[in-house]
């Protein structure tokens, strides 16, 4: 069984360079690429549930923490859509071969954002997407509508507040700069193409990314095949035992499809 590799990749130049934790699995194509969600890291059990699933089957597996997260460098509260896209199309750049590119919450949006960009240059290495409770145009769609008068006061005029989580001890700060970089990124009212299968894997309880908000993004995937499996009494992180079945599932249809 191949071990791990960890190395670091710098992202960015001048002020804006960062130092990118990366860790590998060689192994086979198609590979499992994943994106996770906002404040989530590549320790978390979905991430090491694709690990085993790679160590297991002798795919290979990539999977990284976004500045600011888990082990890279950078702050967190510099993030934006656009840095983090920046930072996932430089680690999918050391892959080699189709990847069944895997993004949980904030990571589904970057799948798509990345598979558009990846479409741009002409590049088709996305051998199937599967979105785990997709936050696609989070910051416009679920953020905005939800903040109250006072939080919108503080982002005008302050540029930030801190908001708490079901998920930390630590509250998350929301900074407009985030909220303002989303608008550049936004794919609904529009076609949104991948260019491959696509699994969608959604709770039915899931307090921050409504059943809705999935339904509304099948509604614009019109040209790819799509599976849009609703888990009745899901929550938003999908880690569950009988969560983590589905996932590895979920990627071996695409792997062997």
């Amino acid at each position: 069984m191949p071990n791990i590799e960890s190395h670091r990749l710098v992202v960015g130049t001048g002020t804006q360079a960062r130092e990118i934790a990366i860790e590998t699995r060689p192994g086979s194509a198609p590979g499992i690429f994943w994106l996770g969600g906002f404040r989530s890291d590549m320790a978390g059990s979905k991430a090491l549930a694709l690990d085993a699933l790679g160590a297991e089957t002798g795919r290979a597996v990539t999977r990284f923490d976004y500045s600011g997260h888990g082990i890279s460098g950078g702050d967190f509260n510099e993030g934006t859509i656009s840095r983090w896209l920046e930072e996932s199309l430089a680690v999918f750049a050391t892959t080699k071969g189709p990847q069944i590119i895997v993004g949980s919450s904030m990571g589904g949006w970057l799948a798509l954002l990345l598979v558009k960009a990846l479409a741009a240059k002409g590049e088709k290495r996305a051998h199937g997407l599967v979105l785990i409770a997709p936050a696609v145009d989070f910051t416009h769609d679920l953020m905005l509508p939800s903040f109250s008068a006072e939080e919108k006061a503080a982002l005008e005029n302050q540029g930030f507040f801190d908001q708490p989580s079901q998920y930390s001890d630590q509250p998350y700060r929301i900074n407009q700069a985030l909220i303002a970089d989303g608008e550049n990124h936004r794919l609904f009212g529009g076609v949104i193409e991948a260019g491959c299968p696509i699994i969608i894997l959604q709770g039915g309880q899931d307090p921050d990314v409504p059943q809705a908000h999935a339904i509304k993004l099948v509604t614009h995937l019109l040209h790819d095949p799509v599976t849009l499996t609703l888990i009745p009494d899901g929550d938003h992180r999908l880690s569950r035992d009988e969560d983590l079945v589905r996932l590895r599932d979920a990627v071996l249809r695409l792997a062997e499809g």
